[in-house]
């Protein structure tokens, strides 16, 4: 977008002759094949000292470009993901267009190179005829010389960046008898045809999604990105840190960097026989990165607005780190749907998107939205689709799907409270969900350790902030139920200003936290500050209170989270009549602009656009206002409504003895559809009371009981918000069937919960049959690692049972379990850190997932017996010379697997391969290996396969297709032996009459369609 950074992606290539390339992958150069490329090629970085050899993986004479592979620590000071790639789509010139790279001509210090930078105009219909793609230069670039040598020689290979950072081609060669004017190049779009070349790609980790169209530069577009992108930085880059603007002096808001934490975050994991389990924890940075479209789930306060600013900024900037690398230089457009609701405004068409966010800035070049949401240089981040109400929210999935059926190449991240939509809401526009994780203890320190630095940069010399920073540490680390109130940042930034303030001094219970903030916003902040009544009014805690009670409890009725000075005036003036001290001191507005500037608790998000400074207080003090006034049955009859859930259960902690049970036993009362989510409401709201009559207690009791053990994933979600205070009253396992859907689900309840406090549960359950080890085994990061490990690993019988590990101290503890026989290992390992935690041990089984650091199988040398091996998505893992010595595999599982290797493992019983540039040359190895009688392969169609030799052993087959299944029927000649077929087909879920016929005439073959009998 802004802050042209093309340079980055380039390099030096030295083959017979010196050129330029361009990186597209973090170790892929393409440049031109011309330049006598072969084993001792080598490629230089402008900037670091010596060259580095490559491998000469692809290359194309007619073509005119190859590809080089370099060594994945090849020295790059910071290396990028890799050019974006696109093709012109458009007979127009396309002026505005930059080349940069190695001439002859930037020499320096005798024969030093150096680069160079040209711009110039791309003439789409020059040279197409011979698929040649002509730059035209705005001015000469050199005089030719004497001796007939170019110039420009060197230039070979280098990129046609467009519209900031799209390579649309290589430079090839300087056309005679136009003066050194032009250079004809390799267009971008011819070499996505050749499928040897986006193989290659794909192979070596730069795999070529389908091509952005580049439809024509426009004059102003340029200028106004880089406009845009200032106006996107100023307004998100910088954020409120709870309690930091009513104890500082100065600045109420603070660089956004300081106050965004990376929390954990879980994809909806898959159970597909055979596939590896997406489901485990992950940073959610490094889930945004291979996800182009996300519905975020997360609590109030998980921090899912301060994760879209922050993509925002960053993006804009090009600031994010390697793993969101793709995502910089996006166009980001943010949709704050609470914005548009106050506005009562429509969702908007493309061309009103860079409006959305009411950035300060010009008028957009027109058609600007389009030409980016085209061309797939567009993020678009929707903000609170809560905030819809449920009646508007088809609406909203309308017009989000629409706009993403027009644009398809656009990334989108959406967020939502946790039970707003059902599941799967987004799917259809291929949508994966992510749930915010509560913050683990590790996250609530760092939280700490950020919070307390943010505080020092505006805080008295003498204040004692760094005794305090520790002793909250300490608290946290010793207090099991002080941290249980810290699981978010809001929570977590509430202590921490409580703490400070109160000098070690800390609320209970989740109610009395907020209660306490406000009390510390509302108190005698002006005079702890020195500030005079600067508006001529003064107002208690309990006038402040009771009118800004008002405003929350209008906007909670309307459905709004923003508001505007009339409509808060009139709620003010509403309640005047009553408040005889605050009337005589001013007009509603003066009171308005007196809470606006005075409370801490309001904010402006725009002109004349207020709201709460979060959510949360806003809801607090609607529950109070609904409970002083008595509307019990009005919170009862929103029971079921998202927006309507924290209300209810802050209400409770305002009720009086005798509301509670009206309250709570209106809940119960809930019948039908949504009756679940009400009796978990009402569960929620007896553990508020101080005092709950005994028949109500029990009539809770029984409602809960009801619902155990649960009954899908639904219902596991609704309980496992009981938290900790919902595992006395779970049934024994004496009471449920061994190995019953029962035991799973409350295995899986136990693990939702989580936590120390559920460590004595889970080990009772462990021995409950296999079904119920499996879900402790693969849930060992929602508990304390070592007592996990002691508790209840240690008493799983580990036949059958792959164990999960996400984390190093997870590794670690692995030495104390040594009857584990199967480990699934996800994340960035090393080879180094994963030796010593498997060496001299027996296992069955070893899936490696998600792994961009492991380079080696080095660590399987130590592993005695092992059996079966999974490898998936493991980018950077280039040496398996280790699986020569491992005589006891049977089943090998391979992202891709190159020709020949296969000859050193003829004990293979199972073989599956996720990507293969040569099917045939597969097939024929495995036709060469009597024992393999299982396979699984990836193919467009297949039919595809028919080119293959026969493979009279293999009677098990799985395809994952890419395309349609159509005739299947060549199938039997491929592999005569055949008795199941697996076909996995996700972008066809429904089969036509036609393929049902052809797969039913595969006499004798069992056959599956994504898991389901034909």
């Amino acid at each position: 977008m802004s802050d042209f950074q093309g340079s980055r992606h380039v390099v030096a290539v030295f083959g017979a002759m010196q050129g330029t390339g361009v990186l597209i992958g973090p170790e892929l150069v393409l440049t031109c094949a011309h330049l006598g490329l072969d084993s001792r090629a080598t490629v230089a970085v402008p900037g670091l000292a010596g060259e580095t050899m490559c491998h000469l993986v692809w290359q194309n004479r007619v073509l005119d470009a190859a590809l080089l592979w370099c060594q994945p620590d090849w020295g790059r000071l910071s290396r990028p993901t890799g050019a974006r790639l696109g093709k012109v789509a458009s007979e127009r010139p396309l002026p505005y267009c930059e080349i940069i790279g190695f001439p002859d001509i930037q020499r320096y210090d005798g024969n030093r190179l150096d680069l160079d930078q040209f711009t110039g105009t791309v003439l789409p219909v020059a040279g197409r005829m011979r698929q040649t793609m002509t730059f035209e230069f705005d001015r000469p670039p050199a005089t030719e010389r004497r001796d007939g040598g170019s110039p420009l020689a060197g230039l070979s290979g280098a990129p046609v960046f467009t519209g900031g950072d799209t390579v649309i081609g290589l430079v090839r060669k300087v056309p005679e008898g136009r003066g050194h004017r032009r250079l004809e190049c390799v267009p971008m779009a011819a070499l996505v045809t050749h499928e040897d070349f986006t193989t290659g790609c794909a192979d070596y980790g730069a795999p070529v999604t389908p091509l952005p169209e580049v439809t024509g530069e426009y004059a102003d577009d340029v200028a106004y990105e880089e406009e845009y992108a200032t106006a996107l930085r100023a307004q998100y880059r910088r954020t409120r840190i709870f309690g930091l603007d009513d104890l500082n002096r100065h600045d109420a808001e603070w660089d956004l960097d300081t106050a965004y934490l990376s929390l954990e975050a879980q994809p909806k994991g898959t159970r597909e026989p055979g596939l590896p389990d997406a489901g485990a924890p992950q940073r959610v940075d490094a889930l945004l990165a291979s996800r182009p479209r996300v519905l975020l789930r997360g609590e109030a306060g998980a921090g899912k607005t301060t994760l879209v600013w922050w993509l925002a900024a960053h993006a804009a900037a090009r600031t994010l780190g390697p793993q969101l690398a793709d995502l910089n230089g996006l166009v980001p457009f943010v949709v704050p749907l609470r914005t548009l609701r106050a506005q009562g405004g429509a969702y908007p068409l493309p061309g009103q998107l860079p409006y959305a966010a009411r950035l300060v800035i010009d008028g957009a070049p027109e058609g600007w939205a389009t030409r980016v949401l085209k061309t797939g240089r567009a993020m678009l981040l929707v903000d609170g689709l809560d905030e819809v109400p449920p009646d508007d929210r088809e609406e909203a999935h309308r017009w989000l799907s629409s706009l993403l059926e027009r644009f398809p190449l656009v990334r989108c991240v959406a967020t939502v409270r946790p039970l707003a939509v059902e599941p799967g809401w987004l799917r259809r526009a291929d949508f994966e969900e992510l749930r915010l994780l509560p913050m683990r203890d590790g996250d609530i320190q760092a939280f700490v350790a950020a919070w307390h630095r943010a505080a020092r940069l505006d805080s008295d010399p003498h204040e004692p902030l760094d005794e305090l920073e520790r002793d909250l540490a300490h608290q946290f680390r010793t207090n099991a139920t002080l941290a249980a109130l810290a699981r978010t940042p809001l929570l977590c930034a509430v202590i921490c200003a409580l703490h400070r303030l109160r000098q070690g001094f800390l609320p209970k219970t989740r109610w009395d936290l907020y209660q306490s903030a406000l009390r510390m916003l509302l108190g005698n902040r002006d005079e702890r500050r020195k500030v005079g009544a600067a508006e001529r009014i003064t107002l208690t805690v309990e006038e402040s209170t009771q009118l800004l009670q008002r405003i929350a409890v209008w906007l909670v009725r309307e459905g709004q989270t923003e508001f505007s000075a009339e409509q808060a005036g009139l709620q003010i003036l509403r309640a005047l009549p009553g408040m005889s001290r605050v009337r005589e001191q001013g007009t509603p507005e003066l009171v308005l602009r007196h809470l606006l500037n005075r409370s801490g608790l309001l904010q402006e998000r725009g002109s004349d656009v207020y709201q709460f400074t979060h959510r949360t207080f806003q809801d607090f003090l609607a529950a109070k206002e609904l409970v002083e006034d008595d509307h019990i049955k009005e919170l009862v009859q929103h029971a079921t409504e998202e927006q309507w859930q924290d209300v209810i259960l802050l209400a409770a902690g305002h009720c009086g003895r005798g509301q509670l049970p009206v309250l709570i036993n209106g809940l119960l009362k809930a019948r039908g559809k949504q009756a679940y989510q009400a009796h978990v409401l009402a569960a929620l709201c007896a553990q508020h009371a101080a005092w709950l009559d005994e028949q109500t207690s029990e009539r809770v009791k029984r409602s809960i009981a009801a619902l155990l053990p649960p009954r899908g994933l639904y219902t596991t979600a609704l309980l496992a918000r009981l938290g900790p205070a919902l595992l006395p009253q779970l049934p024994m396992p004496d009471a449920i069937e061994v190995n019953s859907s029962g035991a799973d689900g409350i295995a899986r309840l136990i693990n939702r919960i989580g936590g120390a406090e559920a460590i004595p549960y889970a080990r009772a359950w462990t021995s409950h049959g296999r079904v119920a080890a499996r879900e402790f085994a693969r849930a060992w990061d929602r508990y304390p690692t070592a007592a996990y490990a002691r508790e209840v690993l240690s008493q799983i019988s580990w036949a059958g049972v792959t164990l999960r590990i996400t984390s190093k101290d997870q590794l670690e503890e692995l030495r104390r379990l040594p009857t584990v026989q199967d480990v699934s290992i996800m994340g960035d390992f090393t080879a180094e850190e994963l030796t010593d935690p498997l060496s001299n041990r027996t296992l069955r089984s070893v899936s490696l997932t998600s792994n961009g650091a492991v380079s080696s199988l080095s660590f399987l040398r130590g592993i005695h017996g092992l059996h079966r091996l999974s490898l998936t998505n493991c980018p950077r893992l280039k040496d398996f010379s280790a699986l020569t010595g491992l005589t006891t595999l049977d089943s090998l599982s391979l992202d891709t697997l190159e020709p020949g290797v296969l000859e050193a493992w003829q004990g293979l019983s199972h073989l599956s391969v996720h990507q293969s540039q040569d099917l045939a040359g597969l097939l024929a190895q495995v036709a060469r290996m009597p024992g393999l009688t299982s396979l699984g392969l990836p193919v467009a169609v297949p039919w595809g396969l028919v080119s293959g030799p026969p493979c009279p052993q293999v009677r098990n087959v799985r395809l994952d297709v890419e395309g349609g299944i159509g005739d299947c029927r060549p199938l039997s000649r491929l592999f005569p032996s055949l008795e199941t077929l697996h076909l996995i087909a996700y972008s066809r879920p429904d089969l036509s009459r036609e393929e049902r016929k052809n797969l039913r005439t595969l006499s004798g073959v069992t056959v599956t369609v994504n898991g389901m009998p034909l």
